[in-house]
């Protein structure tokens, strides 16, 4: 499945291809410090076409991850797994007429007791997370 988004002034067009149909919502608390909530993303894999990477600006949030976002509107772009090659983008970016399905929560763990979606997900903690990624290095 293909898609495509841009960011809020449309400096940055980013044309993508899914993993999958699935999103997750991260309770992290730096994505609900980056995103004022919790970030609901896409895996798309190493597919994403970035139009302009002038216009983006990479922080590098941890030793294994970096965050883009676009240097002029500050829309939030990516989060990048570095030693997957992995990129997750909000799930809101995109346009797109597909049927996505909200399927797991990352870091319950880390979650405010002020909000609670109503979907049956799959839940992991922060440790079983990082377990995961571990298991699959």
């Amino acid at each position: 499945m293909k898609g495509h988004g841009k960011c809020l002034c449309g400096s940055v067009v980013l044309e993508v291809e899914y993993s999958s149909n699935e999103i997750a919502a991260c309770h992290c608390n730096m994505c609900r410090n980056w995103a004022g909530g919790p970030m609901l993303s896409i895996d798309c894999a190493d597919s994403v076409k970035i139009s302009d990477e002038k216009s983006v600006t990479r922080y590098s949030s941890s030793d294994w991850a970096e965050r883009g976002f676009c240097t002029k509107c500050g829309t939030h772009l990516f989060y990048y797994l570095k030693p997957a090659n992995q990129y997750h983008l909000p799930i809101g970016l995109l346009k797109t007429d597909n049927d996505f399905k909200f399927t797991h929560q990352i870091f319950i763990d880390e979650k405010p007791e002020y909000y609670a979606f109503s979907n049956q997900t799959h839940n992991m903690t922060g440790a079983e997370v990082f377990a995961h990624f571990q298991d699959e290095g």
